[in-house]
């Protein structure tokens, strides 16, 4: 069976007949199928291992994770539960949080279902102003009390202009996460929205975050005074894990409050070498004397860990 090639004009000169095809442009063309096959399947070989990858990617471990981020001298904190929740508990002095986010959640995902404001000091609330700007938040938390600075203000506002719905907290409630996780709200106990505080640490949003038999006690900034209330209270404060209040200051950590919370680890954010002396001696030696193990962002950078709802497990 005769083959159409195309005319090929030679070195020579010489138009050669379609009929009579010339042995080098023939192996050309065959080398150029070849190429071409191979680099399909190549292509294609990429593409179902990219696919697979991000198949296991986005597969649930049931786990939840928790992430203690480094953002110096300041608190954020960042939670995904098992069915893929997330919460974000403020967002420290300034935008760090943000990379924090890009490891944590893939670079597709711009959403946080729950944004939550301990209270409106700048070492809390000023990454959240970033976040609130380049994520979509489904739902905030916060305390509204009223508290003098145009970076609270900015936070508010921001609000306000993207319409968040939003949620004072007070003692008693209850958020539930998803079907294994909810989180309860020990402080403060009465509705601060517009009240003025001499010291806006004590109004601080306090958390229990439990999921399964494991739980997470965070505390914000707020104060030995703090403390006792919660205890005297006779609220259920046992955790797993403690996040130590205000970077370790010795005005948080009451020994009584440490010991009813009775914590496997602690955790303190704080920066390296601040001006404050954080953490404490003394709140280092209250963990100390009763063998509570404490972990520093300072020290240790991002701090992570994984519950499967029985055992609380350090990734870091």
């Amino acid at each position: 069976m005769e083959t159409n090639y195309p005319k090929v004009e030679p070195r020579t000169g010489q138009i050669l007949d379609s009929g009579s095809p010339s042995v080098a442009s023939g192996m050309t063309s065959n080398a150029r199928v070849k190429n071409i096959y191979w680099l399909t399947l190549i292509i294609v070989g990429i593409l179902v291992i990219l696919t697979w990858i991000a198949v296991f990617s986005l597969a649930p471990d049931y786990l939840l994770h928790a992430s203690f981020y480094d953002v110096g001298q300041g608190d954020s904190l960042f939670f995904e539960t098992m069915q893929g929740n997330q919460v974000l508990i403020d967002g420290g002095p300034d935008s760090s949080v943000l990379q924090k986010l890009g490891k944590d959640l893939p670079f597709y995902d711009r959403t946080i279902d729950l944004m939550v404001l301990t209270h409106p000091h700048a070492d809390h609330v000023s990454g959240l102003i970033e976040v609130l700007k380049r994520y979509k938040v489904g739902h905030v938390l916060l305390t509204r009390v009223d508290y003098d600075t145009q970076t609270y203000k900015s936070f508010l506002e921001l609000l306000e202009e993207k319409k968040i719905p939003t949620t004072v907290a007070i003692a008693g409630q209850r958020i539930i996460l998803d079907d294994f996780t909810v989180v309860d709200i020990l402080l403060p106990r009465e509705d601060l929205s517009g009240k003025s505080a001499k010291d806006a640490n004590e109004t601080s949003i306090v958390l229990r975050l439990s999921f399964g038999t494991t739980n997470f006690l965070l505390t914000g900034d707020a104060s030995k005074a703090n403390e006792r209330e919660m205890f005297d209270s006779a609220y259920l404060l046992e955790a797993e894990v403690l996040k130590v209040g205000h970077q370790g200051s010795k005005t948080s950590s009451d020994p009584e409050f440490v010991r009813s919370v009775s914590p496997g680890l602690a955790v303190i954010s704080v920066g390296a070498d601040n001006r404050y002396g954080h953490p404490h001696a003394v709140t280092l030696e209250t963990f100390q004397n009763m063998n509570i193990p404490v972990l520093r962002t300072d020290e240790a950078g991002d701090i992570q860990m994984t519950s499967d709802g029985v055992i609380v497990k350090l990734e870091k």
